[in-house]
């Protein structure tokens, strides 16, 4: 089991710890699971660093990188939880997807539940912050596009935000399941990032128990950092 890796701290007071979950890293294991001896769950990383159980609030999907809310007691859950059954706390994503995304987009759009059978209301607000063509050719054409897109579901759906932007052909890189492969294997190719390009970047909301106004923001990884840094962009 992985005992080394350190998670970075954003916040923490008496009821919430606020850290920022890496790239591949599943928040707990399902009790059928048949990986917990070989990795380690976000959950079992926060024992071992903190000695202290934690209870998430939220989900955040394994392939996705970035900021997460825990309670420190079960009790302290539920009036975090309302937060987001109530639209009362706004998510801020960002992507790297193929292709020049439109600059505002509102897609609306029902996505697959848990029960693969029910499609669920599924709503996220795309604002596009950066493009680049790069001159390295991938499967059709001569050139490759890429956008850096600004991602604020109104919903919270279990892969909303990487059906959604498949689903408007500007799939996000380095998605095994909704993206495209010619452009991952780009990535990995020239870059060396083969991790997925979807990261919860910052929660804004009103503290549930002190009132006070909340920013929190988990910084990129490092493969954001390398891209940034080749494409010319910054926020």
């Amino acid at each position: 089991m992985n005992s080394i890796m350190k998670l970075d701290v954003i916040y923490e007071d008496e009821y919430v710890l606020c850290v920022s979950k890496p790239n591949n890293v599943v928040v707990h294991h399902a009790h059928h699971s048949r990986n917990v001896a070989e990795e380690a769950s976000l959950l079992q990383i926060i024992q071992q660093q903190f000695h202290q159980k934690m209870y998430p609030i939220h989900r955040l999907d394994r392939k996705t990188s970035g900021i997460i809310l825990l309670a420190k007691e079960t009790s302290f859950v539920a009036k975090f939880q309302e937060l987001f059954t109530n639209n009362e706390i706004q998510k801020t994503y960002y992507g790297v997807v193929r292709g020049h995304a439109p600059e505002a987009k509102i897609i609306d759009s029902p996505v697959k539940g848990r029960d693969a059978n029910v499609h669920r209301d599924a709503e996220t607000h795309v604002n596009t912050i950066n493009t680049v063509t790069v001159d390295i050719p991938v499967k059709p054409y001569d050139t490759s596009r890429y956008s850096l897109v600004k991602l604020a579901p109104k919903t919270g759906r279990l892969h909303q935000l990487r059906i959604h932007m498949n689903k408007i052909s500007h799939p996000l890189i380095g998605d095994p399941k909704y993206g495209d492969k010619n452009h991952n294997t780009m990535f990995v190719a020239n870059f060396n990032c083969e991790n997925l390009f979807l990261h919860a970047y910052s929660l804004e909301f009103t503290h549930p128990y002190s009132a006070k106004k909340m920013l929190m923001i988990a910084d990129f990884p490092k493969d954001w950092r390398i891209i940034f840094e080749k494409f010319g962009w910054s926020l």
